[in-house]
């Protein structure tokens, strides 16, 4: 029997999340993508120690040069296990800075370059502030493509997509769990707010013809998943890829081309500002996801830092 992560394959690209590349190698994605909390969990593992040292060399004691060298060091080893892309991100804490977001990712394209790794396999990962969607649309008329993360309004999602961005993460798995908190319900299926999420800015591309890719990330079960097979992208980390793996019941495409959409949108800086701050999921999950990436970025620095 074909198993469901094979059925998932017919209709939709799936990509890893995880920056363990023993993993990635088991469950055969197309691409994969890291944050910086998989790089600090990255950083933990046997086979990264030596990455590790030479990241650290001739940094001069810059530590933020280290990281992005980490980063890029841990992208070079991943995309020697899938054919297609892997997505590196730009320090959260630049996230309401345009110059040093534009900064940055011009370094991480630099140092793939100087490994060998052309811009064609590689997504720079940006929050989905006003800020880094204002620099990602500069980087796409740059012919450098981007991800942008930490995705959870139809807000952002709009303002992305008016902006040309090559791919956007909304995520569904946080968007559960503040509704679950909220309300106290254990939502499934259809009803689950952050499947809601997804199949609207779906739809939503598709009926305006938009090019952006829609990449489902941030999975709390394989329900989830099943609800949004036949999303352009889906981003799982390999505990969920590899129970789909074992599974082989029957996965119904849920997500197609041709269903209605609302009309296009598009948001001046106000408008967008505003509809963030009527949204307190959104606003909430937001500021949490970037605190958390950049405490993780820190424990990452503080771990490089100790060996310069």
């Amino acid at each position: 029997m074909t198993s469901k992560l094979e059925q998932l394959k017919q209709f939709t690209t799936v990509v890893a999340d995880t920056g363990d590349f023993e993993a990635i190698a088991r469950v055969k994605p197309t691409d994969a993508t890291t944050n910086p909390s998989l790089l600090l969990k990255a950083s933990a593992i046997h086979g990264y120690a030596e990455l590790l040292n030479d990241c650290v060399r001739d940094c001069k004691g810059d530590v933020g040069l280290a990281s992005d060298r980490f980063g890029v060091a841990v992208g070079k080893e991943i995309l020697n296990v899938v054919p297609g892309r892997i997505s590196t991100e730009v320090d959260a804490r630049l996230s309401f800075d345009q110059d040093a977001i534009l900064k940055r990712a011009h370094r991480l394209i630099e140092l793939y370059d100087k490994a060998g790794v052309g811009r064609d396999r590689v997504l720079i990962k940006i929050a989905s502030t006003w800020e880094g969607i204002r620099a990602a649309e500069i980087l796409e008329k740059e012919g450098i493509q981007t991800n942008l993360t930490l995705l959870f309004s139809f807000a952002q999602a709009a303002a992305c997509a008016d902006a040309g961005v090559f791919l956007i993460s909304p995520f569904v798995g946080r968007i559960y769990d503040w509704y679950k908190k909220a309300n106290g319900n254990d939502y499934a299926g259809a009803d689950d707010p952050g499947v809601q999420s997804v199949t609207r800015i779906y739809n939503y591309y598709k009926a305006n013809d938009y090019k952006t890719v829609v990449m489902g990330a941030s999975f709390r079960n394989i329900n989830q998943i099943e609800q949004l097979a036949g999303c352009d992208r889906l981003t799982i980390s390999p505990e969920l890829l590899e129970k789909l793996a074992a599974d082989t019941g029957k996965l119904e495409r849920k997500l197609a081309p041709g269903n209605a959409g609302e009309a296009r949108l598009s948001l001046n800086e106000a408008q967008f500002r505003w509809l963030s701050n009527e949204d307190a999921m959104a606003t909430e999950k937001l500021a949490e996801g970037i605190r958390q990436f950049a405490r993780d970025q820190e424990k990452l620095e503080a771990l490089l830092r100790a060996k310069l």
